[in-house]
Parts: C-alpha cells; structure tokens; sequence
C-alpha cells in the first residue's frame, strides 16, 4: 500500500510527511519539519505528487468541463393540444376597454352594469343558436367582474361554468358550458 517515498498526509491532524519505512500496519514517515513519527495505515492518505503537471492535466476530463459550461436549453412549454375538427369556443372580452371607445364619465357602477349586460347578451345569443361553449375574459382585478359573472351564469338553469384553461388564460377567464335540451 505504501512504499518508502511516497508522500503522505496523517488524516486526523495537519501533518504531512514522507514515508522512511513500512513494517506491517505501521508506517514511519518524516514530517516536513524534520520529526520521525509512526502511525497505523488507516491514519494515513497518500497524497499525489503534483509537481508532475502533466499527469494532472490529462487526468482533466474536457469534455465534462464542456458539458458544465455548456448553456442549458429554454425548458419548452406544452401546447394545448386541440383535435383537428375542434372548433375553438367564442372568446368574449368584458373589459370596459373593449366595450366603449371611452370610460371618460362612467361610474363605476355604469361599467359593471354594461359588461353585466353583455355578458348576459352574450349568453342569450350562444343559449339561442346552441352553441355549447364560450369564454368570458373577465380579467383578475380585485373579482368584483368574476362574482357578477357567476351570480349571472348561476341563475341559470342549463348552463354550466368553471375557471377557464389556465395556460391560455390565467386566472382571468371563465369557461361557460350550455346544456343542449333535445327539442
């Protein structure tokens, strides 16, 4: 395990040295500051010459050097995955912005009353021509479009509602689901 030259290091205390003799389980080594010392083998590490550069380089493995300095790749988000014969669900925007031209003098009463209103056109329309799904994009805020919104859609009887995709749309949207009654 260890022959008379080696370089050493003695695990529990900061002394290093080099091996003078071996006999069974113990080892004598010279200290660096000139003191014979023995110790057992399992106190001992040897400790590789490293005047030697070369043997140092090449045991450098590059491409792993590579490999960590390399850039790590945007992480690809899932798409929403439609059939080819689905057609996407009308999308309706209740922000006052899309609504009028300009707020300029509406209360705010005013402006909830008329996206209340056509939301609820909104509705009669898809309930009319029976088409079974739309989406309300009524926005985060502080709710108050949201709660009128589902107090609206719950006074009716063959409509179901949810939050809508939250990739596509955040927490700002709500899905509106028509129930088609066999006329």
């Amino acid at each position: 395990m260890y022959s008379k030259g080696d370089k050493v290091s003695v695990l529990d205390e900061a002394v290093n040295g080099v091996v003078i003799s071996v006999k069974e389980q113990q080892v004598t080594i010279e200290t660096e500051d000139g003191f014979v010392m023995t110790f057992f083998v399992n106190e001992l590490i040897k400790i590789n010459d490293s005047s030697n550069l070369m043997d140092s380089i090449r045991r450098i493995n590059v491409s792993e050097i590579a490999k960590e300095k390399e850039i790590p790749k945007p992480r690809s988000f899932v798409k929403e995955r439609k059939d080819k014969n689905e057609i996407s669900a009308p999308e309706f925007d209740l922000h006052i912005e899309k609504l009028v031209p300009n707020k300029r003098g509406m209360s705010n009463y005013d402006i909830l009353t008329l996206q209340s209103e056509t939301a609820k056109r909104h509705i009669e329309f898809a309930i009319k021509n029976r088409i079974p799904k739309i989406v309300f994009i009524h926005g985060v805020g502080e709710g108050i479009l949201k709660a009128e919104l589902d107090f609206l859609l719950g006074r009716y009887d063959n409509i179901a509602f949810q939050d809508s995709n939250y990739q596509k749309y955040g927490l700002g949207a709500t899905e509106v689901f028509i129930k088609q009654n066999s006329k």
